[in-house]
């Protein structure tokens, strides 16, 4: 008979996998049981068809076993990958068509939906677009308010395609909470086309436009699919008489209700690696208390499939790490929550290869381990099979048949490498040098050995087979609170406590126990050049309130308020609407290219940039900006755009520069985080527009402004033959990036002043400023910087020309092939799988040892940001680790990389200013000692992503990111002279006691031109 006891208290757990279904009925109030962990019964059979028969078949049995009765159960929570599967499988039959309304004004015109989508998925799922009025500035100020026959029309044409489902995205919409655009159209699209699926972009994910709508886009594909789907997990479980709420797992580890993930079931992508973490933590707890105490970095989950190994840290806080800024679902980039998790092909269906040397993997028998494997009767080696033979008493098969089936010789060498594969990917995965407890979960377990270096302990806990179900059952209610606040009247530690509460209360209105809801997540991030604003995001989460689990009601979206009247000019703006091609467009992909053969295209001493070179630019564009400058991510897509259009991007090498020529510049200034929202418009040719009606001399060439960063490209975008028609010369004015105008190689020269009048700067707005004439370059930055946050706090600027002769003696040169060299030294290394020696290349290519170093190597473990005079000041912490390499692949006794201990932090204002070693308790102190400074500026201290090469910006360090750190000599034309190490140098950054000592001896890049030119 049941135990009424313990009536409305369980919970169950289920997961419903590609290959299984598991599942769990798990009793809270005996979790502290050490012997059961209050797991009253577990189930485990291979997923149907019909995902309500596996899912019917497992409660029911799980009933059974357990004597259990409907009406014990207090809630049910279900994980699954059905939904991410759609997108990777590409199935039309359950995507959707999708049209896009954007309320972004002028603004992200070049940048259309789904432009950086693979061609397949987009033609299935991106139906039609349009751009109409709307948007906010990062500080509230209206952009343009939306025009509701705009939106009518709009939907009339959604209408004739027969299109019901709808995404609206707004610039900065996450911020609104007073004009609340989004919603307003929402409430229009659903009046006009009845039925029909309308997501706003705020709901599904945070700051970043194009990523933003990439997500809300996939979302909104799956919805028609998500709701058949999530009915069918309810149906089985009403059938079987159980009366409370049915919840679906998310990213994070905690849950949505059924109706809120049939609204979002994109936040269930990647559920499955999250509840295997979240169910192996809870399998050891009781043993892994001290543990988790004392290093303060929780647990390494290591779960070993029939093909794969995946690992993921468990933090402290009980929630997985999270992956850095953006993500990748099946070549779609997102700003999407997602747990870090990596893989290797490590499994208990690896095939073993003997031979010399023997090989474990990476390919597998998978599924068909019981038909296949030596010890069920096959005729292949897999690792199963060796794990059997060196121990028969596991019970599997029939362990005679693997007896000889390696000799000692070999059986040594196997374990050897099967422990080096997981020893060198947890390594890769700690965020300290510190040994932490490793938790084994999954089939595979069994190929893992009981002691592993780096581990203080090996844990591989009963049930450990369905931790994904417990990792569902014990699931959480969170909460986020993402936004933009004024510090003008509140301090930064006042809005902090103000939005933490808020994330509370959100929580606890999701359904939580108030008692049990803690803050578990909090960044503060200070915007660049936008006074007196910051970027909070704070994370809450608590239990679930299990005597009001029957009543909880699940919040819906906000209902607008009542709608704000605002003046604007809107006569003159039309919507851009652009239909679908059901056709390829010729080019439209990168083409995959054998980089060790690749040649640019290069004739008669003129470079003509394509899609290839371009990618590479941009990889070496952000990697020379020092952390600064913004990503070129969404210039990059500009420029690519144009090229696809037809258009001709030309490089000339500054020494072919007529001395007589006039050399035009211009980029953008303003804050990271807005350009990531405000998406260029045509401000940049506007400002070269309006400057030209008061300067005499037009321009004949263009030229970067800095290299580093995104406006490392704006001299290619001016140039291209569908803007000023003009070749850009291999050069910039910094050879890295800077935070202000007057740090450039012709203010240090010095010949004439000021270089930077008359100037005239665009917000792609409607508002131009022009300055004819002013006292010093010092002053053009502080009435531009004044202007700027008047004017969005982003603007384009145009620079009057030079001529070539003063070009030729104040660029950087050859600046653009550096960064063309850097990027394709990042690509051969993924290509080839060679990430671990990724620093090594961009040092190769830029001057060797002599011109640059790799400086260190570790996790970041600490970052503080603050804000003075609208730049972002902070210190960065990082702590060594002992090697970084492939994840994979590495053989027994292959001789380990460089090793990096202790600790170094890196300064910065926007850009990094140096690389410093720590000692013990002095990370917050000040740079005191000449002989700890590794590099200092002028030269380049760059902060690379050791998993994928790409640069990160000082907006972008956060906690566990795993980094690589190189130093590269800085141009002759700062270290040359007393005057360049003034204002480039410690000094300009409030470092006067500390000297300038050079990493190496700057080696001029080598010109693609030079080597290149057919025509030689």
């Amino acid at each position: 008979m049941a135990d009424n006891s313990i009536s409305r208290t369980l919970r169950i757990g289920v997961d419903v996998g590609g290959t299984n279904t598991d599942g769990v009925i798990l009793d809270p109030s005996r979790a502290n049981d050490s012997k059961t962990r209050g797991i009253l019964a577990w189930h485990k059979a291979a997923t149907t068809p019909d995902p309500s028969d596996g899912i019917s078949k497992a409660i029911t049995t799980m009933f059974t076993s357990a004597d259990i009765s409907p009406e014990q159960v207090a809630t049910v929570t279900i994980g699954t990958t059905h939904f991410v599967n759609a997108i990777v499988e590409r199935d039309e039959s359950r995507l959707s068509k999708v049209a896009v309304i954007r309320l972004s004004g002028p603004f992200s015109k070049h940048a259309p939906p789904c432009v950086d989508w693979p061609d397949d998925l987009r033609d299935i799922v991106l139906g039609y677009y349009a751009l109409a009025k709307g948007g906010l500035e990062v500080d509230g100020e209206l952009i343009s308010d939306i025009d509701e026959e705009e939106i009518k029309t709009q939907c009339q044409e959604i209408k004739k395609r027969g299109i019901t489902s709808v995404v609206v995205n707004g610039i900065f919409s996450p911020i609104d909470t007073v004009e609340r655009q989004e919603e307003r159209a929402a409430e229009i699209i659903r009046r006009e086309i009845p039925g029909s699926d309308v997501v706003c972009s705020k709901e599904v994910a945070n700051l970043g436009f194009l990523e933003r709508e990439n997500a809300a886009l996939l979302n909104a594909s799956i919805l028609k699919f998500a709701r058949r789907t999530i009915k069918s997990f309810q149906k089985p479980v009403r059938q079987l008489g159980i009366k409370c709420p049915v919840f679906i797992t998310q990213n994070d580890g905690t849950v949505l209700s059924g109706d809120v993930a049939s609204q979002f079931p994109i936040k269930t992508f990647s559920s499955g690696p999250t509840n295997s973490m979240r169910g192996a933590a809870f399998l050891v707890e009781g043993e892994n208390k001290t543990d988790s105490a004392e290093h303060g970095e929780g647990m390494m989950v290591v779960d070993i499939g029939g093909t794969t190994t995946d690992v993921g840290l468990l933090l402290p806080n009980g929630f997985p790490r999270q992956q850095a800024a953006y993500s990748d679902f099946s070549g779609v980039r997102m700003n999407f929550s997602c747990p870090d998790v990596k893989s290797i092909g490590l499994g208990g269906g690896s095939l073993v290869r003997k031979g010399d040397p023997l090989s474990i993997g990476p390919d597998s028998v998978g599924y068909k381990l019981t038909s296949e494997s030596l010890v069920f009767g096959g005729k292949v080696l897999t690792t199963t099979d060796c794990a059997v033979a060196a121990n028969p008493a596991l019970g599997i098969g029939t362990p005679e048949l693997v007896q000889g089936a390696l000799t000692p010789d070999e059986a040594t060498v196997y374990e050897t490498l099967v422990k080096q594969k997981l020893e060198k990917i947890i390594d890769t995965m700690k965020t300290s040098p510190k040994d932490i407890p490793v938790v084994l979960v999954g089939g595979g377990a069994i190929i893992a050995p009981d002691q592993l270096r780096g581990a203080s302990k090996v844990l591989k806990p009963e049930w450990s087979q369905v931790a994904n179900a417990i990792g569902a059952a014990i699931a959480r209610i969170s909460a986020v609170v993402d936004t933009i606040r004024s510090t003008e009247t509140k301090t930064a530690k006042q809005l902090l406590e103000e939005i933490s509460e808020e994330a509370k209360a959100k929580t606890i209105a999701a359904g939580a126990t108030p008692e049990s809801v803690r803050v578990v997540e909090v960044e503060e991030l200070p915007l660049q050049y936008v006074a007196n604003k910051t970027r909070f995001v704070v994370r809450a989460a608590g239990d679930f309130d299990l005597s009001q689990i029957d009543t909880v009601a699940e919040p819906s979206p906000e209902q607008p308020s009542k709608l704000q009247e605002a003046d604007s000019d809107q006569s003159s703006q039309e919507a851009v609407v652009s239909k679908r091609h059901n056709k390829k467009q010729a080019g439209q992909e990168v083409r995959q290219v054998d980089i060790s053969t690749y040649k640019p295209d290069v004739r008669n001493r003129v470079w003509y940039v394509n899609e290839t070179d371009l990618a590479w630019i941009s990889t070496g564009c952000y990697i020379l900006g020092t952390g600064g400058g913004g990503s070129p991510y969404p210039h990059m897509i500009l420029l690519r755009q144009l090229l696809r259009a037809g258009a001709t991007v030309r490089v000339v090498s500054p020494e072919d520069v007529q001395d007589d020529a006039a050399v035009g510049c211009g980029g953008g200034a303003g804050s990271p985080t807005v350009s990531i929202e405000k998406l260029q418009g045509d401000e940049m040719m506007e400002a070269q527009k309006e400057l030209y009606k008061i300067c005499d001399d037009k321009a004949t060439h263009m030229i970067a402004l800095e290299i580093g960063g995104g406006n490392g490209l704006q001299g290619l975008t001016l140039g291209a033959s569908s803007n000023m028609d003009l070749p850009c010369v291999d050069g910039d004015w910094m050879g890295r990036a800077y935070p202000t105008k007057w740090q450039t190689t012709p203010v240090v020269f010095n010949e004439r002043q000021p270089i930077w009048s008359p100037i005239c700067i665009a917000d792609g707005n409607g508002n131009v400023v022009v300055m004819p004439k002013a006292s010093s370059d010092r002053q053009v930055e502080r009435i531009m910087r004044a202007a700027l946050s008047q004017m969005g706090s982003q603007v384009a600027a145009a620079e009057p020309p030079v001529t070539g002769a003063e070009m030729k003696r104040w660029v950087v040169e050859n600046t653009i092939s550096q960064a063309w060299r850097i990027g394709r030294a990042v690509a051969r290394a993924r290509q080839e799988n060679r990430l671990e020696a990724m620093a090594e290349s961009i040092i190769d290519e830029c001057g060797g040892s002599a011109g640059g170093k790799v400086l260190f190597k570790g996790k970041i473990v600490g970052v503080q940001r603050t804000l003075r005079m609208g730049h972002v000041y902070g210190e960065c912490i990082i702590e060594g680790i002992t090697d970084i390499s492939a994840l994979d692949g590495v053989d027994a006794g292959k001789e380990k990389g460089q090793q990096f201990t202790g600790r170094i932090k890196i300064p910065f204002k926007n850009e990094n200013i140096a690389a410093v070693k720590v000692h013990d308790g002095q990370e917050d102190g000040a740079l005191e000692r000449q002989e700890d400074v590794l590099a200092i500026v002028p030269d380049l201290v760059c902060v690379i992503d050791a998993q994928n090469g790409e640069a990160i910006g000082t907006p972008e360090y956060r906690y566990g990111l795993l980094v690589m750190v190189i130093a590269l000599a800085a141009s002759d034309k700062w270290t040359g002279s007393k005057r360049g190490i003034e204002l480039g140098g410690p000094n300009a950054f409030g470092f006067e006691h500390l000297e300038y000592q050079p990493v190496g001896t700057f080696v001029k890049p080598v010109s693609v031109i030079d080597e290149f030119d057919v025509s030689v």
